[in-house]
């Protein structure tokens, strides 16, 4: 298998799970325009490789990422720059729309993202990591929805999926105060799934979960992961409509086969990718 290289992130690959880990922690891996090109690349990588079961997503260095890059910012003057103010404001629009297109990178993948999270997540990490399909992290995480302590409204993803995951009111509190939230709270408040003692113990939690997805039939994970999503966004019955819609094309798999025979013969199921 030919794994790509990219500048801010590297992607690896064992037993199914793919690693992909933000890769700029001389600068806390802030989220420079290159990365947020990298990050949608991944996934898309992530999601079009058939050995890949599932992704774990986290951070090299001190930090998980100290959010986006405030010289990334600092430049969208000069790179939409135009002496039509209605042209300005449409290619800063489309900056926007792309970045957000990046973390839906995340959604849009078929394979289950895990985030493991230590140090800081900041700003746009938040945004990234809402996006993923679980959150774990160390007991030295910390996250704030900084945007607010810049003059701007966060527009990349967190006002639209943290008040689903924790809801409105607490959501609206973080993103109005940009105050820390500590590891404990974010397991009380349903931000994380679970608390790791340490940064070692968050690797080994989160891979030997991911283990447990990527022992799964696959076509099944990938259809869990399509009717969870889709049910987030519509109704219920909307959502079992399109639940019968997918196993009436997809139930009848050699993925059934296998593990209903693997179970009558009391053996590991061999699943295809």
């Amino acid at each position: 298998m030919s794994i790509p290289e990219f500048e801010t992130v590297v992607v690896s690959v064992e037993d199914h799970i793919a690693t992909v880990r933000l890769n700029r922690p001389e600068k806390m891996n802030a989220m420079n325009l290159a990365m947020w090109h990298d990050i949608r690349s991944a996934f898309r990588y992530v999601d079009d490789t058939p050995e890949i079961r599932v992704a774990v997503l986290e951070g090299e260095g001190k930090a998980f990422t100290a959010g986006i890059d405030l010289q990334m910012m600092m430049g969208l003057g000069q790179q939409i720059q135009n002496e039509c103010d209605g042209r300005m404001r449409e290619s800063l629009r489309r900056i926007i729309l792309d970045l957000q297109d990046t973390l839906t990178s995340l959604e849009r993948c078929r394979k289950p993202v895990l985030a493991a999270v230590h140090g800081a997540c900041v700003g746009g990490g938040i945004d990234l990591i809402t996006c993923a399909d679980m959150r774990y992290c160390s007991a030295d995480a910390w996250f704030s929805i900084k945007e607010i302590d810049i003059g701007m409204t966060a527009d990349v993803g967190t006002l639209q999926r943290l008040p689903r995951l924790i809801g409105e009111g607490m959501a609206r509190e973080l993103a109005y105060t940009a105050r820390k939230v500590d590891a404990a709270e974010a397991k009380e408040i349903r931000l994380v799934n679970r608390v790791f003692e340490s940064q070692e113990a968050l690797r080994e939690g989160v891979r030997a979960i991911a283990a447990d997805i990527a022992a799964k039939a696959p076509l099944a994970v990938r259809g869990v992961k399509e009717m969870i999503t889709y049910a987030r966004d519509h109704t219920i019955a909307d959502g079992l409509n399109y639940n019968a819609t997918w196993n009436a094309a997809m139930l009848m798999s050699a993925d059934l086969q296998e593990a209903m025979m693997s179970g009558m013969a009391k053996r590991a199921p061999a699943f295809r990718d």
